[in-house]
């Protein structure tokens, strides 16, 4: 049986404290062409153990649950212009009205609050205020709203460390194959892996499952900028915790079996919760939770994960989840071990630190 490996160092941490040198080779630009057979790096004891994804059916107990996150994502990137010349590329972050848009801009030069744009070559659009790195954008004509703008003319938005358009494979694997709710703009990528084969396998293992939403954000892939890693200011993503799932995991922690979050945005969620309202129950909410090691997590007890970026507030998750300095040791082992990075990459099951 796995063994839980040293306690929780709780030193401070700098920004520099997660870098690491990852060759660029190692970033996967594409999935491979069947979703199990990604590797899977088995992190829950001091050695690593080089596994494939498909193993992880036999490497979970009768009575463990499964919390995958079931949110799906949207065709968030839409390519516009200014009225005064100059390309935009509009990011959508998330809805706050059906015309009115919180986006990411990319343009040779920022835009200002009052600028006019086209999106799409037909919607008329302004500016009309930033907070930080993230703009308001209305739409201005009266038959026009974002949802059948995405639709009709958006696509689906590839992390900026793959460098290529999305392409017609993308469609369907960039979403998971449980994917049900529709307002993320990144995959919850840990949750790719699983084909239909494995969830069978799962659950003829005796492994029960639950889904939580938690719309993934742009802001999971902005850098953290302040050396002291308090001062970071974390984005917020909504979520939706079921009554149904909330009963699954006290059914399954009284039986005492293992809470197995199914990416970082599920224990966000989880944890989330738990953080706002002081128990874990049914709800509907925002999260900026930002867990850094040091942090006592109430819920989780196992995590598969893909593997993140350096200086990354999901690294830093991981970190508080499986302790730093293990952490350490499990990247400088897939990098040496030539594992693939990142969205389409490999994956890796840990454990949870003991307090």
């Amino acid at each position: 049986m796995p063994q839980t490996h040293a306690a929780r160092a709780t030193r401070a941490y700098s920004l520099a404290d997660f870098y690491y040198a990852l060759p660029p080779e190692l970033i996967a630009q594409y999935p491979l062409p069947v979703r199990s057979a990604s590797r899977l790096l088995d992190g829950r004891s001091d050695a690593p153990v080089d596994r494939t994804f498909s193993d992880l059916p036999s490497l979970l107990r009768p009575g463990d649950l499964l919390v995958f996150n079931n949110t799906k994502v949207l065709n968030a990137r839409l390519r516009a212009a200014k009225t005064s010349g100059g390309v935009v590329e509009v990011l959508v972050e998330r809805l706050l009205t059906p015309t009115l848009a919180l986006t990411q801009l990319r343009a040779s030069h920022a835009p200002k609050p009052g600028t006019r744009i086209v999106i799409a070559g037909k919607r008329n659009a302004e500016i009309i205020g930033r907070d930080d790195r993230f703009f308001q954008v209305q739409l201005l004509d009266a038959d026009s709203d974002f949802e059948t703008l995405m639709r009709d003319a958006g696509e689906l938005p590839l992390p900026p460390y793959m460098q290529r358009a999305a392409g017609e494979s993308d469609t369907s694997r960039y979403q998971t194959v449980y994917a049900q709710h529709a307002g993320a703009v990144a995959a919850p990528t840990a949750g790719l892996h699983f084909d239909e084969a494995t969830l069978t396998a799962c659950r003829a293992r005796g492994v029960a499952m639950a889904e939580v939403t938690l719309h993934v954000g742009a802001g999971t892939f902005l850098p953290v900028k302040t050396e002291t890693i308090a001062e970071h200011k974390m984005h917020r993503e909504r979520y939706v915790l079921p009554q149904a799932t909330v009963d699954a995991i006290n059914v399954c922690k009284a039986r005492g079996g293992r809470v197995v979050a199914v990416g970082t945005t599920s224990v966000r969620t989880l944890e989330g919760c738990v953080r706002e309202c002081g128990e874990l129950r049914a709800h509907e909410s925002e999260t900026d939770i930002f867990i850094t090691p040091g942090y006592e997590f109430r819920v989780v007890d196992l995590l598969l994960t893909n593997f993140h970026l350096p200086k990354s507030t999901l690294l830093m998750l991981v970190s508080a989840f499986s302790g730093y300095d293990h952490i350490r040791s499990l990247y400088a082992h897939a990098i040496a071990e030539r594992y693939r990075f990142f969205s389409y990459g490999d994956a890796m099951l840990l454990q949870k630190n003991a307090p």
